[in-house]
């Protein structure tokens, strides 16, 4: 079994920062692209920041300059470091993994559970 826990969700100002972190455990061969997705109530989900494996990043053009993704692949974990936070960025984000499992082998998308982000203004 694989899961993806994530961490770092609360109640912050406009203009302030947060940082998610997401961990991957249980029986991993690999993870290839990790990602952050989020949504905002009555919206649909839609994608935050992704990362390869080789640490190439692509973001949603509302959040470019604001927010990073990161990864550390030794922890099989991602990180959204959130900075200059606006009302509109107030969501569940969800992390979401690509990853190669064994035991059996075989491809999983695997989400996390959401954590929820609110910000005040």
């Amino acid at each position: 079994q694989v899961q993806l826990v994530e961490s770092g969700g609360g109640l912050v100002q406009a203009g302030g920062s947060l940082r998610l972190s997401c961990a991957a455990s249980g029986s991993i061969s690999s993870i290839n692209a990790m990602g952050w997705y989020r949504q905002a109530p009555g919206k649909q989900r839609e994608l935050v920041a992704t990362i390869t494996s080789g640490g190439s990043t692509n973001y949603a053009d509302s959040v470019k300059g604001r927010f990073t993704i990161s990864r550390n692949n030794a922890k099989n974990t991602v990180y959204l470091q959130m900075n200059s936070l606006k009302p509109e960025d107030t969501a569940v984000y969800y992390c979401q993994a690509d990853i190669i499992s064994y035991n059996p082998l075989r491809y999983l998308e695997v989400w996390g559970q959401g954590t929820l982000v609110t910000v005040s203004s």
